[in-house]
């Protein structure tokens, strides 16, 4: 699986519709990454056979019935998790039992301190995040994926709302939800810092990050 991102195209073509968080046709990628259509399609199918998009049809006019032409090819992101160790480990065994064990012990409110104290560790000797850019390069390094938004006009206006379709610690959120997604937003407070002018809260979505992060109301960035 490693090597099927080695190609530089290919993996272009993956972070492309990866980055996306929709279905994406052929023609789209091969126009974004600047191949042509024949050779992308080449790698998107090369990409769904290792198992790492998932591949469909439809329509991309928004028509049906006659005239509407033919389904097209279209591509997102596999849902199912993957991970890659040599020798083998099992980390995310190790994760659950912690979380199964944190949990009944009721260590809540000690497991958001230390996630907290991780990000400002994580965020180092750097100020608090000054402006959603920021943030937003700041959580793409930790793999978040994340991607600017238009908010509610009560909470700042337009674009004000970063959200991210990727939760690191998803395997394990799904069977402890409000133990690791406490977890996450205390690592968020402290990565992105939590006196500055940004803030992270819980704003859970199906498929994405249960935290967003976003202008403090007395701030506009």
């Amino acid at each position: 699986m490693i090597a099927v991102l080695q190609d530089p195209v290919r993996r272009r073509l993956y972070e492309y519709v990866v980055a996306q968080g929709r279905e994406v046709g052929r023609n789209e990628a091969a126009e974004a990454v600047g191949v042509a259509r024949t050779l992308a399609a080449h790698h998107l199918d090369r990409l769904a056979d290792a198992g790492l998009l998932e591949s469909g049809s439809r329509r991309l006019t928004g028509r049906s019935g006659p005239g509407a032409g033919r389904p097209a090819k279209v591509y997102t992101r596999a849902r199912v998790e993957r991970s890659v160790s040599l020798p083998a480990r099992d980390y995310r065994t190790a994760a659950e039992l912690l979380a199964e064990a944190a949990e009944e012990a009721g260590l809540d409110a000690g497991l958001r301190a230390a996630a907290r104290r991780r990000g400002a560790s994580l965020r180092g000797a750097a100020a608090p995040c000054e402006s959603l850019d920021e943030a937003v390069e700041l959580l793409a390094a930790r793999g978040y994926e994340p991607h600017r938004e238009d908010g509610p006009e009560q909470e700042g206006g337009p674009g004000d709302v970063v959200r991210m379709r990727n939760c690191p610690f998803h395997s394990v959120a799904e069977r402890f939800p409000p133990l690791v997604c406490g977890m996450n937003l205390a690592l968020l407070e402290g990565l992105i810092g939590s006196d500055g002018p940004l803030r992270a809260r819980m704003d859970a979505r199906p498929g994405e990050c249960c935290v967003v992060v976003q202008a403090s109301k007395n701030n506009n960035h």
